[in-house]
């Protein structure tokens, strides 16, 4: 299990900090959406600091993943960020849903790994 966790937690830190740097230092060349999904770019990138604030908090849950830090708080980060990438494929753009899939699976996963430490916090007294 502990190797299992250590590989996921590496592949979804490196997906993260790729994805970051790659909209920060504008790296590849992306096919521009089309449809619901360039209407939907269009809006993120029309409020300016949404985008940017998500690709930032990607990218420092990212390095926290790869480093090894905070392993309990990091996915519980990430879940609002995951579960919208897994949304938006799914509802707007199916064709990449897969690695959506393979982020919110990854952090799920992580998450189940550490439900222990989470128990107290969902008690109801």
């Amino acid at each position: 299990m502990k190797v299992t966790t250590l590989v996921i937690r590496i592949l979804l830190g490196g997906l993260m900090v790729f994805a970051s740097i790659a909209y920060f230092f504008n790296l590849g060349n992306p096919e521009p959406p089309v449809g619901k999904m360039a209407l939907f770019m269009e809006g993120l990138m029309a409020s300016q600091y949404l985008l940017p604030l998500v690709k930032g908090i990607e990218f420092l849950a990212g390095l926290a993943l790869l480093g090894g830090f905070f392993p309990r708080i990091t996915p519980l980060i990430l879940l609002p960020i995951s579960l919208n990438i897994a949304l938006i494929h799914l509802f707007l753009d199916p064709k990449n849903l897969a690695i959506a899939f393979f982020v919110l699976g990854a952090n799920m996963y992580l998450i189940l790994q550490q439900w222990n430490h989470y128990k107290s916090l969902l008690k109801i007294r």
